[in-house]
């Protein structure tokens, strides 16, 4: 049979069934590197971002004799007995291993086709099984039995047996001291609606409606802790409890913890083992558990757990899309969701935390959220679908910047030049909605903005301050004459694009913030929050202490330490400390800084009684509006043009960089002025 048949018998992949794998993806997509629904006329990502969707036509493959080529490379064949073709080894044409492939059809694995196979447990739960095993390969080859013989015989091999008699299993112990005591109803939602409007608005962990009826069973009975899925049930609304208190208490006394704590620890307590079965249930958990874990500053427990919920969402096939006819759209749309929320959040932590990303974005296949029939065009899933490219491009910081590799200057600045393109993309494809209005920025700002905003820009500042480091790090060193001259003198334009982008975006995070603050929209005990906001401020601080004064440089340093005074006044002892650190970093600076700018702001400090919600310094009469950096503006800037060992000092011997409390550049930089 010709290779002509063959393909014409193949099953073709129908762009119009999404969860079907496709080679067919629109210009957009491959031009991002996103997978592609390949559904026509437009696909998801462009449904959902409001796109235009071209396909590109594919090049059709053809076969022609293999003298047919010859004929148009050379005129003549050369004798047979000439020294050239008497010296080739007898190995087959290119052409001749092509045909040989048309005629075998071998042009891609068949264990890579269709959708993911999944086991199901005694107990009913669906887990995920990955093309290289074995019993996926039995299943195929039974599927293929399937297609031209009817086996009347039990060959299921779908169901995953135990190894051990499930009744021997150790049962879950009961640990409880005292059942919890719920705040009334009312206040319950209030506290629901407090961390919907920090985290529930990316992520989706838990929705309104699920969160509803799992308080109302709370309330009707106690859990029984030989159940697995009802005591989950029962951690999730502790731990959402405390989220809510976390983020609507601006000031706090407790002395075990911040607020939130107690729920916290009472919901540990319901928490199953980790031995025992997975679900989608557990992965909410354990990713709210690990998150929550992240603002008390446990960050390794945080990295853990983060990391558990990964792990276990891949077993139960979260990262791949998956054929089941009993499961609803909105059901698997959740699963989508809640992929990207716990992918986003172990990029986050790994990046806070120093570590390898978890999972290449090349292993997974799920398609990226999106709009349900009855959702509106901006929702939730609107939002989780930016902020995960947001991660996305994340990830390839870490793998670009920070993977400790051999690195030559140009092959730096084409992963930063590309890492920049990215994200100047990202801007350009934000909804509208989504977008900070720059005359209404002290007015009315949603807090799904502020978070997405702030990821942006510490995408940027990530990018670019190892190199802004070793900058103020060979300032630093001849401060006395190096302080008021221009800090470009004898840099390539490449260097002062990218260091001109890490501090314009701690400027607009610093604005951002402050306006969030004046709102009530800033978690004064959140871990994000002060994270972006330290990092800001940082960035400001080495500015003004290495180079030559510049008022916007300076207020902006001042409006960020006032940020972080109003989180450390009203109790987060860890931005008290990180605050007490720039206070002494900033002291450095001395008769570098005008005695008027000095003075002013020791009136502008001293007269802020009371403080605004978070202690921020008030904006002046008149108010200053958010001005973003323009990426597209400094990438043509951004070519290789010199500071060879510049680059190499700054990208390719860097430990710690990634790191987001540069406790090692502060003390890099205060050892280094204090000489």
């Amino acid at each position: 049979m010709s290779s002509g048949k063959h393909r014409s018998q193949r099953p073709s992949p129908r762009v119009s069934d999404p969860y079907r794998r496709t080679s067919l993806a629109c210009k957009r997509c491959r031009g991002r590197k996103t997978k592609c629904s390949g559904e026509i006329p437009r696909c998801r990502t462009c449904v959902a971002g409001n796109h235009e969707c071209i396909y590109l036509e594919h090049e059709r493959k053809i076969s022609v004799p293999e003298y047919y080529l010859h004929d148009l490379e050379s005129p003549g064949n050369p004798p047979a007995n000439s020294p050239v073709t008497a010296s080739v080894p007898s190995v087959p044409a290119s052409s001749s291993i092509d045909e040989e492939n048309e005629a075998d059809a071998f042009d891609e694995n068949p264990l890579t086709d269709g959708m993911t196979h999944l086991v199901i447990t005694p107990s009913g739960q669906r887990h995920y099984l990955g093309n290289s095993s074995s019993t996926s390969f039995g299943l195929r080859l039974r599927s293929f039995f399937e297609t031209f013989r009817r086996i009347d015989q039990d060959l299921s091999i779908e169901v995953q047996y135990p190894t051990y008699n499930p009744a021997a299993w150790p049962k879950r112990r009961p640990s409880v001291a005292d059942v919890p005591k719920l705040p009334p109803r009312d206040f319950a939602k209030r506290l629901y609606n407090a961390q919907y409007t920090y985290i529930g608005t990316i992520f989706s962990f838990v929705e309104p409606r699920v969160f509803d009826e799992r308080l109302e069973k709370a309330y009707n009975q106690t859990p029984d802790l030989y159940d697995r899925e009802a005591c989950l049930e029962y951690c999730q609304v502790l731990v959402i409890l405390a989220y809510g208190q976390l983020y609507s208490v601006n000031q706090w006394d407790g002395h075990d913890g911040p607020p939130g704590f107690d729920y916290f620890m009472q919901a540990l307590q319901f928490l199953p083992e980790i031995h025992d079965e997975g679900s989608v249930l557990f992965v909410e958990v354990l990713s709210l558990v690990g998150y929550f874990m992240q603002n008390l500053n446990r960050r390794d427990a945080a990295f853990l757990y983060i990391g558990l919920a990964l792990r276990m969402a891949i077993s139960l096939g979260l990262h791949q899309e998956i054929i089941d006819p009993d499961m609803d759209e909105a059901t698997r749309e959740h699963r989508r969701r809640l992929w990207w929320s716990v992918y986003s959040m172990d990029r986050i932590l790994c990046a806070k935390s120093g570590n390898p990303i978890t999972i290449l974005d090349e292993d997974i296949g799920v398609l990226p959220p999106s709009r349900l029939p009855h959702e509106s065009e901006i929702c939730p899933a609107t939002v989780l679908l930016h902020y995960t490219e947001l991660s996305r491009i994340l990830g390839k910081i870490m793998k670009g910047i920070y993977r400790k590799s051999p690195k030559t200057g140009s092959s730096l600045v084409t992963s930063v030049y590309n890492i920049m393109t990215d994200l100047n993309n990202w801007r350009r494809d934000l909804p509208r909605a989504l977008q900070f209005d720059a005359s209404r920025l002290d007015r009315d700002i949603s807090r799904e903005s502020v978070s997405t905003f702030l990821h942006y820009y510490q995408c940027i500042n990530m990018t670019a301050r190892p190199l802004l480091f070793r900058v103020v790090q060979r300032r630093l060193a001849n401060l006395a004459t190096d302080k008021e001259k221009d800090w470009r003198s004898g840099l390539s334009t490449t260097t002062i694009a990218v260091i001109e982008a890490c501090v314009a975006a701690a400027r607009d995070s610093t604005t951002m913030m402050h306006a969030a603050a004046k709102q009530n929209l800033v978690a004064t005990y959140g871990f994000m929050d002060g994270e972006h906001i330290f990092s800001a401020a940082i960035v400001l601080v080495m500015a003004n202490l290495a180079f030559p004064f510049n008022d916007r440089d300076h207020a902006a340093m001042d409006k960020a330490l006032g940020v972080l005074q109003g989180m450390a006044e009203k109790g987060n002892g860890h931005m008290r400390a990180r605050h007490e650190l720039l206070i002494k970093l900033r002291a450095m600076m001395g008769g570098a800084v005008p005695a008027e700018v000095v003075v002013a702001a020791a009136t502008t400090t001293t007269t802020t009684t009371p403080p605004p919600p978070l202690g921020g310094l008030p904006v002046e009469a008149g108010g200053e509006v958010l001005q973003p950096f323009d990426i597209d503006a400094a990438l043509p800037g951004m070519q290789y043009t010199g500071d060879v060992n510049l680059w190499e000092e700054g990208y390719g011997d860097w430990g710690a960089a990634v790191d987001f409390d540069w406790t090692s550049w502060t003390e890099a930089a205060q050892g280094t002025a204090g000489r």
